[in-house]
């Protein structure tokens, strides 16, 4: 079997034994599967009670990863995030004691939560997958990813993430509310209790580390490369921005695109690609100007309004 194949076939399983508890988000998870191939992190913000954490409990079954959550409050402290050095009073010396961020896959629930010392934390371990505690630097488990969630309604005693934590998220997504018939299907299936026991691990970390090398294979030709730079550097140019997209924002749409392209059976990226992801690659590294601010302007609206009006390269460019 392909490389190529293995990544289309492992995806499909992933959603396959996710989609036993969370009904009718393909395209989420298709996004999610996207960002955990590229080694990249996720933000979920949506309302109390839509299955984010309950996405990322099944997600990280079925990865056969382990997991750890940290709950996101005021009095958090950094130390509680990435562990402190101690007096061991049997052995008469010091030692450290890594804190939950040291695992595969992180569970950071309402990260907006904690004062901005302790979201600070993470910074380290999300770009470069590492701690450092009391001068020492101490690696972090590979794979390793944070899907962090958020409420962007409730504003009292939350303290918005800074632009540059926000840049390390890979694409930031929100679940939504289900239609009438995936609401009765969550009911018949998970309505008296959640069959967390009816999923099962259909890869590991050395499986994530093969779909990784196996996706550097899939093909992007020069015109799709130049479509993804259009479109970011337009985000920079447009008035209705006050700053645009981070070069980090091209990266991620060019390695994801291929991820995708490969979760999707492909070995080649096509346009489509990309434009499937620019939203939850590049909205939250965009601010709006004032002037749209005041106006109520939709940021997503001018995004879609932005990648629609630019050309795509002709179908004969698509492929290499």
């Amino acid at each position: 079997m392909s490389g190529i194949s293995k990544v289309r076939e492992t995806s499909e399983a992933l959603i396959n034994e996710t989609g036993k508890i969370i009904i009718g988000k393909r395209k989420q998870l298709e996004l999610i599967i996207t960002a955990i191939i590229c080694g990249g992190h996720v933000l979920l913000e949506d309302l109390p009670g839509s299955g984010k954490t309950t996405l990322v409990r099944t997600l990280a079954i079925a990865l056969g990863c382990d997991r750890k959550r940290i709950q996101f409050t005021p009095d958090l402290l950094p130390s509680d995030v990435v562990g402190t050095t101690i007096f061991n009073q049997a052995t008469g010396s010091f030692e450290t004691r890594l804190g939950p961020v040291s695992t595969n896959l992180l569970l950071a629930d309402e990260i907006n939560r904690a004062i901005p010392r302790t979201q600070a934390a993470l910074l380290e371990a999300m770009e470069e997958r590492q701690v450092t505690i009391d001068g020492k630097t101490f690696l972090l488990p590979d794979p390793f990813f944070v899907m962090a969630t958020q409420n962007p309604i409730e504003k009292e005693s939350t303290f918005p993430l800074p632009a540059a934590q926000l840049d390390r998220f890979f694409i930031k997504l929100s679940l939504g509310y289900p239609d009438k018939a995936e609401e009765l299907a969550m009911l018949d299936r998970v309505g008296d209790v959640i069959p967390f026991d009816s999923v099962r691990a259909v890869t590991d970390p050395s499986g994530i580390a093969g779909m990784r090398e196996a996706v550097k294979a899939v093909r992007m030709s020069e015109p799709v490369k130049d479509y993804i730079v259009r479109v970011v550097q337009k985000t920079r140019s447009d008035a209705n921005f006050r700053t645009g997209a981070s070069p980090r924002a091209s990266r991620c749409l060019y390695q994801g695109s291929k991820a995708l392209a490969a979760i999707r059976g492909r070995d080649y990226v096509i346009p489509e690609d990309v434009q499937d992801l620019f939203l939850p690659v590049v909205s939250h590294r965009t601010d709006l100007s004032t002037q749209a601010t005041y106006r109520g302007a939709d940021k997503n609206s001018i995004l879609r309004a932005l990648i629609e009006s630019e050309p795509v390269p002709p179908e004969k460019e698509k492929m290499l």
